[in-house]
Parts: structure tokens; C-alpha cells; sequence
């Protein structure tokens, strides 16, 4: 920890406009502590940044959430989805919804394609029939059936989905449910308690708690979508299932798990639920989404990178292509450039640019903060349309064939 020396009259303290710690001239340093020592003032050591932890104090703990009113309350909210459909054969080797696909007696596959069954979850958002659930859990389904916690059963159609964030909206013939009541992930820390509510292996209304372990996570494939990271159990089955806060406010949608085995193995990821609202808004009121496109392939800095650039440190995403035609081109951005700061929040990986592209709209400007030739400089770039541009991600990721959506 850095720090300064403070005394009474006579003492000066040293720093400079960071706040940082300025070591003085070694005679005059001497001479300030030989003063201080004679005449018997006391030295006192203050922290120049950072929070003052008395390490004999120990933290409070926090009172653990009601779980059993959470369930009470939402699980209600909570619904199993069963889907049907044909896929083609072979098209998907390892595709994790395999576990639920079995022949359907009686129907005759199309040629080239195998019928298949699946389970999910999902969860009400709005009274008049509404539901939430992943964009995996209902592909290639020709039937969608959502059941309710009252095992009640009603034929879902598909409002549209959006694979770049997996998100489905479904709705069904129904008033006066009970609906979610979402809340707002840019409070959750890490450390914060959780619970999720689903169907693993088609147990409906299963509950697992656990914490928030990571936030803002970039996955393959999924580069749009800041993931919470949680230790919370989640199995196949518990696709598209909520993840509550420690209030009861659903704060993400249970996506994927990381595992080597197919099943829980400590990690699973779920999408904020503000990403999966505003995707949810574009569905309903237009039938489609519009995603925002840079057109750059970008990739992170490491130490040694970032000091061949000229910086003193591994933050930014450094640009390695652009696309022709593309937003970025017309803004004059160059391969070499390092992204460090977006609409004056610094962007410290390449995954944090994708993600801040990814929750702007098409048509808007937005003000980049630029790293050329060892000299930053404000970039004005206006962003196009998915459809505008070729289709690709915003920022290029390497494979991670671990990772697995628990549908």
C-alpha cells in the first residue's frame, strides 16, 4: 500500500495530481524526519487510496434471503416447456439437448431428418401470457407446450427468438398470471446470494441456490451477452429457467453450464435480464431484432502487446481487421488501433467492446476513444444493422467445446 506522512506544524505532504505517492529528495527527506523527531511530533501514516480494513474488526455477516418465500411467492412464475419438432441427422453431433431426444412412436421422420423431444424452462413476465425462456430450448420445435405450476398445460407459439443472445418469447392463451418481477443487474456484486428455479432432467420446480460468483463473463458464441457467473446448480432441463436475487427480482436467465461431463460441475451462466427484456421489447413490437454492428474483429492486449503499442498497460481492445463497407470503416478506424475507452467508459477487454456494441442500437453515434501511434484520439462512429453489414460476431472468440447449454 502506498502511503504519505502527515504531522502537525511544520510536516508537508508530498503527491502529485494522481494522488499517488511522490518520493521527495533523499537530503530533504532526512532533514523533514530529523525536524518531526526533534521536536517530538508524532508521525501518522494515512492510506492514500483504498479502504481502511482493521484486520482485528471481523465483517458482519449478512442475514441469508427467505428462499421459502421466494418459492412461494415466484414459483408460480416458474413453467416447464416440452417441445417437438424434426431435426436433420447428424447435423449437430454432441448437441446438448440429446440427453431429451427420443423417437416419437407413430410418426414417420422426414427423410434426412430424426424426430426429437426436448424439456425446458421458462418464466412468466407479463399477466396476459408472456414467457421468457432460450432461444435453444425451442429450436426446430414444430410443438411448443408450456406447463404451468398448477399442471396445467397450454400450446405456445413462438413470438420470435434471437440466436445472438438465445433469447425465445412465447406466448400462450391466458390471463391473470402471475408474472416475475424483474430487477437490475448492474447492483448484483459478486458474493450476492442467488436461487434458481427450474425443471433439471424434467423435475419440475426444483430450486438450487448458491452465489453470484463472476459478472460480465464473455463466452463462445455469445459475445453479445455480459453472463453472471454462478455456483447455483443448474442441469439440463434448467434452460431458460429464472435466477432470483436475494429479494425475490429475477436478475438473469439460467443458460449454459460449463462442464466436462454434461451435467453441474460448479459453474453455470445466465443472461441479464435487462439484455433479455430488451430483446424481448424489439420481438413483440416488431417480430424481429435489430443488433448493433461495428464490423471489426478485435482480440484482447497482453503485457507485452500493450507495451509495443506504447501503453502502460494490458487495457483496450486492439482492432485487427475491419471490415469493408462497414461502420468502422466509415469512421476511419484502422487495424492497429486500440479501443480503450466507448462513450467515456473505459473498455478494458475485447469482450467489454462486443458487449457495449452488442447493448447499443443500430443508427446510434457513439464516441470512441482511440490509441493510434502512441496518441489518443476521439473517434465518432455511427453503427449499422446486422443486415448492413455480413453476418459475424463483433469480436472473434476462440472455441470452448466444455461449455454446454443445459436445454
Amino acid at each position: 500500500m502506498v502511503e504519505r506522512i502527515t504531522g502537525g506544524k511544520g510536516a508537508g505532504s508530498g503527491g502529485h495530481a494522481g494522488g499517488g505517492w511522490r518520493q521527495p529528495r533523499r537530503l530533504g527527506h532526512a532533514l523533514l524526519l530529523a525536524s518531526l523527531l526533534a521536536t517530538g511530533t508524532a508521525l501518522a501514516w494515512t492510506p492514500v487510496r483504498g479502504p481502511v480494513i482493521d484486520a482485528a474488526v471481523p465483517i458482519p455477516p449478512i442475514q441469508a434471503p427467505n428462499y421459502r418465500a421466494i418459492v412461494e411467492r415466484f414459483g408460480p412464475s416458474v413453467v416447464g416447456i416440452n417441445v417437438a419438432g424434426n431435426r436433420p441427422v447428424g447435423s449437430s453431433p454432441g448437441d446438448p439437448m440429446q440427453p431429451f431426444q427420443r423417437g416419437l412412436p407413430g410418426m414417420p421422420a422426414p427423410r434426412g431428418e430424426a424426430p426429437f423431444r426436448g424439456q425446458g424452462s421458462g418464466f412468466i413476465v407479463s399477466a396476459d401470457g408472456l414467457v421468457l425462456t432460450n432461444a435453444h430450448v425451442v429450436r426446430d420445435a414444430k410443438e411448443v407446450t408450456v406447463k404451468l405450476q398448477d399442471r396445467t398445460e397450454h400450446r405456445a407459439r413462438v413470438l420470435g427468438i434471437d440466436p445472438a443472445t438465445d433469447i425465445a418469447v412465447l406466448r400462450i392463451d391466458a390471463t391473470g398470471l402471475p408474472a416475475v418481477v424483474p430487477g437490475d443487474p448492474s447492483q448484483v456484486k459478486v458474493g450476492d446470494y442467488v436461487l434458481a428455479i427450474g425443471a433439471p432432467f424434467g423435475f419440475e420446480q426444483s430450486a438450487t441456490q448458491g452465489i453470484v460468483s463472476a459478472k460480465g463473463r464473455a463466452l463462445p458464441g455469445g459475445s453479445r451477452v455480459p453472463f453472471i457467473q454462478t455456483d447455483a446448480a443448474v442441469n439440463p432441463g434448467n434452460s431458460g429457467g429464472p435466477l432470483f436475487d436475494g429479494g425475490g427480482r429475477v436478475i438473469g436467465i439460467n443458460a449454459q453450464i460449463y462442464s466436462s461431463s454434461g451435467g453441474f460441475q460448479g459453474v453455470a451462466f445466465a443472461i441479464p435480464i435487462d439484455v433479455a427484456l430488451r430483446i424481448k421489447d424489439q420481438i413483440v413490437a416488431h417480430g424481429r431484432v435489430d443488433h448493433a454492428r461495428l464490423g471489426v474483429v478485435v482480440q484482447d492486449l497482453d503485457q507485452a502487446l500493450a507495451e509495443s503499442f506504447g501503453l502502460l498497460r494490458p487495457d483496450g481492445a486492439v482492432i485487427s481487421a475491419v471490415q469493408p463497407g462497414s461502420a468502422a470503416a466509415a469512421a476511419g478506424l484502422r487495424p492497429g488501433d486500440v479501443v480503450v475507452r466507448i462513450a467515456g467508459q473505459p473498455v478494458n477487454t475485447a469482450a467489454e467492446l462486443s458487449q457495449r456494441i452488442g447493448a447499443a442500437r443500430p443508427g446510434d453515434t457513439l464516441s470512441l476513444q482511440v490509441w493510434r501511434e502512441r496518441a489518443t484520439r476521439e473517434v465518432k462512429v455511427q453503427l449499422q444493422t446486422v443486415a448492413q453489414a455480413d453476418a459475424g460476431s463483433t469480436a472473434r472468440q476462440g472455441p470452448a467445446p466444455s461449455l454446454r447449454r443445459p436445454g
